[in-house]
């Protein structure tokens, strides 16, 4: 499994789109778009941001020779165009991941909030829409505030100038989107199970009946919610999964259980692991594989 940004590099190959209206106002070059390059088993990004809002998205993104990362539209299509180089040294300056995907949010950001379909160029108050945004769906993703104000907080300038607002504007629009975000995840944790307390009113040999819808309703689970499918060797006829809330979870006869949660390691060949209080710690490699402390392989992702 590799990291968010190999990911963003690894979907697509370089496309040269020149912008006919740009969001950010960054786009210089004037050729047209060459083909994608599609790789297997590569996880669209701009798939799991749009998963997270529930929209449908009607643009693509893809490499380009420009300074850093825009929202254009050419030829009455959508785009979203990022600079690896750019994405990479973000990366590195802030140490995560998580600031080339907040770039990327942002930009469908600018695209989602109808910034585009104006060609008067970037203004203060469409950015703190993508900003807000971004923070929203960072959070929704799995990423810390930190994080996801880490890329705004090295590239942003002090004061506010004729087309982007000034640091603190932008981080306190961020911290908005990912509060918002987070109050909903709150929520939705704390919201009662909608078919547990009828299920146990019910006749008892009614039970297992009952407990089998319940468990292919689970394995119905809208896939918009499925970031990848987990095999654990031990449990080879069991159903676990990892959420767009990067949650680990058991689908069983009483319905989704939640057993840990993926999180991030300093270690390029481990980069996540899974924090549980049921289960021991495991790594998941960059390609996908799930082992104990001990090296020893008890998984794999799909």
């Amino acid at each position: 499994m590799t990291t968010y940004l190999n990911k963003l590099i690894l979907m697509l190959g370089i496309a040269l789109v020149p912008a006919l209206a740009s969001a950010d106002g960054l786009v210089t070059d004037t050729r047209t778009p060459s083909s994608d390059v599609a790789t297997t088993g590569a996880r669209d990004i701009v798939q799991e941001i749009i998963n997270v809002v529930g929209l449908k998205a009607r643009f693509e993104l893809r490499a380009a020779d420009i300074d850093n990362a825009a929202a254009v539209v050419y030829n009455g299509k959508r785009y979203i165009l990022y600079n690896e180089r750019f994405l990479s040294e973000i990366n590195n300056a802030v140490h995560t991941d998580w600031g080339g995907v907040s770039i990327i949010a942002h930009e469908i950001g600018h695209h989602l909030n109808g910034h585009t379909l104006a060609r008067g160029g970037s203004n203060p108050a469409d950015e703190l829409e993508a900003d807000e945004f971004s923070g929203f769906v960072l959070r929704k993703l799995g990423a810390s505030l930190a994080e996801a104000q880490a890329a705004i907080n090295l590239l942003s300038e002090e004061e506010t100038s004729s087309t982007h607002p000034g640091r603190n504007y932008r981080l306190a629009a961020i911290s908005k989107g990912w509060r918002s975000a987070n109050d909903q995840l709150v929520a939705s944790a704390k919201a009662p199970q909608p078919d547990q307390t009828a299920i146990a009113t019910r006749p008892t040999q009614q039970r297992p009946a009952i407990a089998q819808q319940r468990r292919t309703a689970s394995s119905r689970v809208d896939s918009r919610y499925i970031l990848t499918k987990v095999h654990f060797s031990n449990a080879p006829n069991e159903e676990f999964y990892v959420t767009t809330r990067l949650q680990l979870v058991h689908v069983t006869d009483k319905g989704i259980k939640v057993i840990g949660k993926l999180a991030r390691t300093n270690d390029p060949d481990y980069p996540y692991y899974f924090q549980s209080n049921v289960m021991q710690t495991l790594f998941v490699s960059e390609r996908g594989a799930v082992v104990n402390k001990k090296g020893q392989r008890v998984g794999y992702f799909t």
